[in-house]
């Protein structure tokens, strides 16, 4: 994958990531009892926390020690 594809993929998941906190909080502020919408949307956030990571890790190259 292009660098430049994996830098723009990275971007894209960090926006859905920030939505996704802006919107828990938001469902937290409004007291919400559908605590499975809000375990939901955690869970998703945690993936996309992971799939970041590793897209980043494929920008950084190995270092042969």
């Amino acid at each position: 994958m292009d660098e430049r594809l994996i830098a723009k993929r990275i971007e894209l998941l960090k926006v859905e990531h920030r939505d996704l906190d802006a919107a828990i909080g938001a469902l937290d502020e409004q007291g919400s009892i559908d605590q499975l919408q809000v375990a939901r949307l955690k869970k998703r956030k945690l993936r996309l926390r992971d799939e970041i990571a590793l897209l980043e890790d494929m920008l950084v190259p190995d270092i042969i020690a």
